[in-house]
């Protein structure tokens, strides 16, 4: 059984990795227990009613006892990072409270994520992650400090202002950083090893080298992230200028990480961080397949299907796989999302309101302009897409799968709620919910347009066609409510609510 069953402490529960790391524990077997200083933080995550959640502040040494009564290991992942203040002070001051309570507490191990310890002059990030490896380390406690580089998946930080800085700028003028040699690993390969380190022998105490089978410059991270996202080789002009501070306003002004938390990665990015050891090995196999860069970056993407990938990740306690986003990360993780989410009230019932919405494109059309889907259909067509012209199967009910006209149905809820995907040619992704709900005695029609954008022509073509949302967008709204009414004498609906937002600047 090994460590099956084992109490797991999760701390940071609400973060990036401990919010990955749950799921993959509970699939091994294991009981978790997850610390946080607000339990109405963990309550979105998918996993939350399988789970202990005790509220505790790592700083305070009674609740930090009381969340560790009776634990067997304990995993540290914790960092005041982007916070206000000094976030060196009140790392090292957690990470001695935490350490003396574990040792108080009984428990049998403590796993922490760091960063790997390059050769030169360490960052200040990187030397605070470094204290509290080497303060848990001489806790009492057998430790194991895993150390990686830049972590590959949707919602890490490192990876978000990568995806940014490449998708937002075609050309870019870049500090001598770029230069800098990383060895980035797959957030699964992270998460494999974080769960093996519960089954160390308890003498090892100790940090360990982790990465992907790739060591590139920050400049082959971007070009072959572009790669990935189908994206023009980007046009990358290192100048030897520009000072870590200056480099984290610029990354500030094109990308949606908060400064925050963007200064402190900006000038870890001066150290070269590739593994120098490989013992890790002795206690723990290497993952079977281990996840290349262009391989994680298209998995962050959604470019390949789990299924696809052949190795041992099944994640079926989640939604999602390790790599996708969670409910709890942070907006401006997950790229760039325009939406236009508009509501009219009608005087149809849901069910004929339903019955409108099922019967959509084809020989019904889109309920509004029609000369404007013509003239995108023909577009579309003539830049080699589908056009107009697929149609749909059946003129009243429609099936997951099944096309309908340039789009494709991705979901149906039925009374509910149809999402269709776009299939036209796009620089960017595109889906359209549209949806029935109750308002007290009456009914709303719901619709929500949805684009994410790829690089700069992807920003360019939402907002080049944005004059035109209230005419397409608010008229199919409307329309949809007229031809539902069961007196069709009404030709005019109360004017809708409109909300139109960008999820990310």
């Amino acid at each position: 059984m090994g460590a099956g069953g084992r109490l797991c402490l999760v701390t940071g529960a609400s973060g990036y990795i401990g919010g990955r790391l749950v799921p993959e524990l509970l699939d091994a077997g294991h009981r978790v227990r997850c610390m946080a200083r607000s339990a109405r933080r963990l309550r979105d995550q998918p996993w939350s009613g399988r789970v202990e959640i005790v509220e505790a502040d790592a700083t305070d040494p009674v609740s930090t006892r009381r969340a560790l009564d009776g634990v067997d290991v304990a995993y540290y992942l914790i960092h005041a990072i982007g916070t206000a203040g000094g976030f060196a002070e009140t790392d090292r001051r957690a990470a001695r409270t935490f350490a003396d309570a574990a040792r108080g507490s009984g428990v049998g191990r403590l796993v922490y994520l760091g960063g790997m310890e390059p050769e030169e002059e360490l960052s200040p990030h990187l030397r605070s992650r470094a204290e509290v490896g080497e303060i848990l380390l001489g806790s009492g406690v057998p430790t194991a400090w895993l150390r990686a580089a830049v972590i590959i998946g949707s919602g890490s930080a490192s990876f978000e202002m990568l995806r940014y800085l490449t998708e937002r700028l075609p050309v870019m003028v870049t500090p001598r950083w770029v230069r800098t040699h990383i060895q980035p690993i797959a957030i699964r390969d992270v998460l494999y090893y974080l769960v093996a380190a519960a089954d160390l022998p308890p003498e090892v105490n100790r940090g360990f080298d982790i990465g992907g089978p790739d060591v590139l410059t920050y400049a082959e991270m971007m070009q072959r992230y572009a790669a990935v996202a189908g994206l023009r080789r980007r046009v990358i002009i290192p100048v030897p200028v520009l000072s870590p501070w200056l480099s984290s306003l610029w990354v500030g002004g094109i990308t949606p990480v908060p400064g925050g938390l963007a200064r402190p990665l900006v000038e870890s990015l001066r150290n070269e961080v590739v593994r120098r050891e490989h013992d890790i090995d002795e206690y723990v196999p290497p993952p079977g397949a281990p996840i290349g860069f262009d391989l994680s970056v298209a998995l962050a993407l959604r470019r390949v299907r789990e299924a696809d990938v052949a190795t041992r990740w099944s994640s079926a306690s989640t939604p999602g796989a390790p790599s996708d986003p969670l409910p709890t990360d942070p907006d401006w993780a997950g790229g760039s999302l325009y939406t236009d989410e508009r509501t009219c009230p009608t005087s149809a019932t849901p069910e004929r309101v339903w019955e409108a919405i099922e019967a959509v494109g084809g020989e019904r059309g889109w309920y509004s302009f029609p000369l404007a889907w013509r003239v995108r259909g023909a577009l579309d067509r003539l830049v080699g897409g589908v056009g107009l012209r697929r149609g749909r199967r059946d003129p009243r009910r429609l099936r997951v799968g099944e096309t309908v006209d340039f789009w494709r149905v991705e979901e149906i809820e039925p009374g509910r709620l149809l999402r269709l995907r776009a299939e036209m040619r796009l620089p960017g992704l595109a889906w359209l919910e549209l949806g029935v709900r109750r308002d007290g005695p009456g009914t709303q029609v719901t619709q929500r347009a949805l684009f994410h954008p790829r690089g700069l022509a992807g920003h360019a073509y939402w907002w080049a066609f944005r004059p035109f949302h209230d005419r397409v967008f608010g008229g199919m709204c409307r329309g949809i409510g007229r031809a539902a009414e069961q007196d069709r004498t009404v030709t005019g609906a109360r004017p809708g609510d409109r909300r139109e937002r960008q999820r990310t600047p």
